[in-house]
């Protein structure tokens, strides 16, 4: 045992002056942190004693005055002479550590910021650390800093709440919300108490899912284990993930990494705002086809064609890529209908399905999950906004078209008065409003746009004619063979405060979206991206996938200004947003020398001045609206999380 401590010193010592020469020669301070100074004129709100509790031990990073700064290099690794009084006592300690009883005294520490300053027991730490022990036992003060908008100390705030809860220190996170999702994510109420066996549970899972992350995890990457399981449970139940083998949950864990470190980027989403344009090899273009085999692919309706305008209008996309490629495709449909939405993606995936496209936005998460069982598998998903790099999403740049029916309206309308119906707050959504109401602004000046709401309570087209509006914007046609069924689509004209007028709507045409996006596969388009990004295909009017369809009863001279805001969108002459603008608050956004980027445009979350209404807060919407905006709302990440679910 004497040997050993000596070696073990030994080791210890080469592993602290490696440190301090690596830190003077990149200009760190060599030695442990100092509390005393770091917190020398910080405002303190207080102290509480914690008593005795295990801390981690790669939490412990200095001490708490500098007595004994010059012992210990930065890593906690000693730096004296093996023949020094200090060395004699670390090898006892390690004589102890080694021995039957091992190192039972507790050591004494302060914790600020979740970090820990040694007062007394520098040495039984730097032993423990020098085995690598998880955790040691201190009898622990936290210094409290007082409140402020810092992130790092917004965040700390929410752990302390979380720590009085659970009595962990194992578990950190960087983001604000994160504690109350792990909570809501272990199926646990936001003021639940845990129980020791519950905390033990976690734990257990917990270092099986840290052994895990370290068989997957690169040094560059620098997750914080607890971010990742965060990660991890938006896709697999904290039960399922219990049930794992380590083998299986290395699995789900590389298949998540690039999921993982995206959400960690402030650019994981990367937009595709046109369709990608590669010639076929050589080969492909003297045989006259792309590839010889079937290409199999699952279309999946969250309800049946016949009930969902939406549906139809995706079936129709679906018909015409089945005569677009003829036998080259093989293209059957799922529909969710009273079955969860998982199910049936996974279905679709064990029929052999090579590409799926989920029609609905809700579909999401459970896109993403058969992705990460099923990396072969391509999968898209009508959405926007969703940091899924397993997962691309599509959609169309309907602001383009809500700027033309927009300019349509205020051309139309009488009292310099326009309704726009809205149907979530959700990524897009302003930029719609806005593109509109700069639209009508363009047609008449004077005009003002009456903002209302589908997901809130009550009817908002009887509150906006009782407002005196003749012209209102509602949700659009979805389809080609919508345009003039169903009610309320589109953008119309109130006679008598009953008859409606149409005049215009969007309509998307799902089939050429379709169509070019199975052809990408067989140019090599879709190989092309940076697969450590989310990729989402956000085309405009120029790709021929989304459209404006004009009214027979619409006046010519309307229809000829609809047409040329079309024809200048198009071709790139005319930017719905290159103007000034100025946002409800008096801000101005742009001051007419350039436009937005996409992602600027995507992102919105403020409304144009000519606007009178505002985006609604998540706790008046309807029950049934809610589901949409956890997943896809502008202000998803500070929506309170509901037990048992991460979103």
């Amino acid at each position: 045992m004497k040997q050993e401590s000596t070696e073990r010193y030994m080791l210890a010592l080469k592993a602290g002056q490696k440190y301090r020469r690596e830190a003077v020669r990149a200009g760190r301070y060599p030695y442990p942190p100092v509390l005393d100074d770091l917190v020398r004129g910080a405002d303190i709100a207080g102290a509480e004693d914690l008593g005795v509790v295990e801390i981690p031990t790669d939490r412990i990073v200095g001490t708490q005055s500098a007595g004994r700064t010059a012992a210990l290099a930065g890593n906690f690794m000693p730096l004296l002479d093996p023949s020094s009084e200090f060395a004699a006592k670390w090898m006892r300690l390690c004589d102890a550590h080694l021995d039957d009883e091992g190192i039972r005294e507790p050591i004494r520490c302060t914790e600020y910021l979740g970090r820990f300053y040694v007062r007394e027991g520098n040495k039984r730490a730097s032993v423990l650390k020098c085995y690598h022990a998880p955790s040691v036992p201190a009898q622990v003060t936290r210094l409290i800093p007082a409140w402020s908008d810092q992130p790092d100390v917004r965040v700390y705030y929410e752990f302390m709440w979380f720590y009085s809860l659970s009595r962990l220190y194992t578990v950190e996170f960087e983001r604000c919300g994160s504690y109350a999702r792990l909570q809501a994510a272990l199926g646990f109420s936001g003021d639940h108490v845990w129980t020791e066996e519950e905390r033990r549970a976690f734990q257990a899972v917990f270092t099986r899912f840290c052994g895990a992350l370290k068989q997957v995890d690169r040094p560059q990457d620098g997750l914080l284990p607890a971010e990742a399981l965060l990660e991890c449970l938006r896709v697999f139940s904290y039960q399922e993930l219990r049930g794992l083998s380590p083998a299986d949950l290395e699995k789900r864990l590389t298949a998540l990494r690039p999921d993982i470190l995206a959400r960690r980027s402030e650019d994981a989403v990367e937009l595709h705002t046109a369709p990608g344009e590669k010639e076929a090899p050589l080969l492909q273009r003297v045989l006259g086809h792309a590839r010889p085999q079937t290409v199999r692919i699952a279309f999946v309706y969250a309800a049946p064609p016949e009930q969902s305008l939406w549906t139809r209008s995706h079936d129709e996309g679906r018909r015409y890529l089945e005569e677009a490629l003829g036998s080259r495709a093989e293209i059957r449909t799922y529909t969710a209908g009273s079955r969860s939405c998982l199910d049936v993606i996974e279905e679709a995936a064990g029929d052999g399905a090579q590409l799926i496209f989920a029609t609905a936005a809700a579909m999401g998460p459970a896109c993403r999950r058969t992705a990460a069982l099923h990396p072969d598998v391509k999968i898209l998903n009508c959405a926007l906004f969703q940091p899924y790099t397993g997962v691309r999403m599509y959609q169309g740049r309907l602001y383009e078209c809500k700027f033309i029916t927009g300019a349509i309206a205020g051309a139309m309308a009488e009292g310099h008065t326009v309704g726009y119906i809205a149907n979530y707050p959700i990524f897009g959504t302003p930029a719609d409003i806005n593109a509109f109401a700069l639209g009508v602004r363009m047609t008449d000046p004077r005009a003002r746009v009456k903002l209302a709401w589908s997901c809130l309570p009550g009817d908002p087209v009887r509150e906006l004619i009782d407002r005196g509006v003749t012209v209102i914007s509602n949700r659009e046609a979805p389809g080609t063979e919508t345009i003039s069924s169903g009610f309320e689509l589109g953008t119309y004209l109130i006679h008598d405060r009953t008859d409606l007028l149409p005049l215009a709507s969007a309509c998307w045409q799902w089939g050429k979206m379709y169509e070019k996006i199975v052809r990408s596969l067989d140019t090599g388009v879709w190989n092309d991206p940076d697969a450590s990004k989310a990729i989402h295909y956000w085309w405009g009017l120029d790709s021929g996938v989304i459209d404006v369809r004009w009214s027979p009863k619409l006046p010519d001279g309307v229809r000829c200004l609809g047409e040329m805001l079309k024809s200048g969108i198009i071709r790139g002459t005319v930017d719905p947003f290159r103007t000034r603008i100025r946002d409800q608050q008096g801000v101005l956004r742009n001051n007419d020398e350039a436009g937005f980027s996409p992602e600027e445009i995507l992102a919105m979350d403020w409304l144009c001045d000519n606007v009178d209404g505002s985006l609604p807060p998540f706790e008046q919407l309807r029950p049934e609206s809610r589901d949409t905006v956890r997943a896809l709302g502008l202000y998803r990440e500070s929506i309170p999380p509901e037990a048992g679910s991460v979103n």
